[in-house]
């Protein structure tokens, strides 16, 4: 027996009946030879932890746009918090953590360079539209690896692509149709939430945008509380009610998913739309429309063209691809002028 088939028994004899085990994968695209050593999932996680796209999330905004002060979030410390909030949910509930773990890595692969600001104008200049949880399926699909994608298991880019809420979409979706396929990857859309909720608050708070007195009253007594105390509040709804469900779904009690509803909604009014961040993403939006239509114009200067696919769609992928600095770097040596040099 490998090492792989032990673990995979593991699995087997240890996990929820209701946990997706590795050996029962729905499988990859491309047919591959099992790992003796790293059951499928593992194999799925890693390959993103090695992937060009989660390098670069350390140089993409999360909330504030690159942000000078060590403390504030970044969108691969965003995932490296949602990947651990995920983790402990589906252990203590006896999921599998890996696959729930490699779901949250790649979630955001997509996401384009100054957040939300950075989707809204690409989503304007692709006729298909743009999200970044489509684009995070599509990095792991086709764009990493030269363009062969990852070939990762269809249970990993599932709970990708179904992970986002955007600012009115249920955290749990209800109909069984509408949720991922596991429920590790509705643990994620869980921890998602959880996460940024708890840290964008927690650096709105440190930027000095938020006051406690400006959230809505009943709110306050939570925001009140250090940011391990929200944390640990929310994690352990989600455990206890998708226990108590007999893990027929993963979900919050009432009380508390109102109060991540109120919590979002507060976020979006006085963070994502206050006037500094607004001020900052008219310049974001400036300079991504300047080098779309710049790229474009010459699309062959800056991506590997081929064929199968029209180039706007792969300009897409080289600007969605781009991490805020490079995009200021590119911006400034196409439209800023240079001193001349005898």
């Amino acid at each position: 027996m490998t090492l792989r088939e032990t673990i995979e028994k593991l699995e087997s004899e240890t996990l929820a009946p209701q946990a997706a085990r590795s050996a029962e994968t729905r499988g990859r695209d491309r047919a591959e030879p099992d790992c003796p050593v790293r059951p499928s999932y593992q194999r799925d996680r890693d390959r993103i932890l090695h992937s060009k796209a989660f390098r670069r999330l350390m140089h993409k905004t999360q909330v504030f746009l690159s942000p000078i002060g060590d403390h504030y979030r970044t969108r691969l410390t965003h995932t490296l918090e949602v990947a651990q909030i995920a983790r402990t949910i589906a252990r203590s509930l006896r999921l599998n953590e890996i696959l729930a773990e490699a779901i949250a890595l790649g979630h955001d692969l997509g996401h384009s360079p100054f957040g939300h600001a950075g989707e809204d104008v690409l989503n304007r200049f692709l006729p298909s539209g743009f999200n970044h949880y489509l684009q995070s399926l599509r990095v792991v699909e086709k764009v990493e690896n030269e363009g062969q994608g990852l070939n990762l298991t269809v249970e990993v880019r599932d709970g990708i692509l179904k992970h986002s809420k955007g600012q009115h979409g249920d955290i749990f979706r209800k109909s069984r149709g509408g949720r991922a396929l596991t429920l590790e990857g509705d643990v994620v859309r869980a921890a998602d939430i959880i996460a940024y909720v708890s840290h964008d608050i927690d650096d709105a708070f440190r930027a000095g945008m938020l006051r406690i007195d400006d959230a809505p009253e009943d709110v306050r007594g939570f925001l009140r509380s250090r940011h391990s105390e929200r944390l640990n509040l929310l994690v352990v709804d989600v455990i206890t009610e998708s226990q108590r469900s007999g893990l027929t779904a993963i979900g919050m009690t009432e009380p508390v998913l109102d109060l991540c509803l109120k919590l979002r909604a507060f976020l979006f009014e006085t963070v994502y739309r206050h006037e500094k961040t607004v001020r900052q993403f008219a310049r974001v939006e400036k300079l991504l429309t300047e080098l779309w239509t710049h790229v474009s114009e010459r699309p062959a200067e800056y991506v590997t063209l081929r064929e199968d696919e029209p180039a706007d769609r792969q300009v897409t992928d080289f600007i969605a691809g781009m991490t805020d600095r490079y995009a200021i770097q590119l911006y400034e040596s196409v439209f800023v002028p240079r001193p001349w040099a005898l």
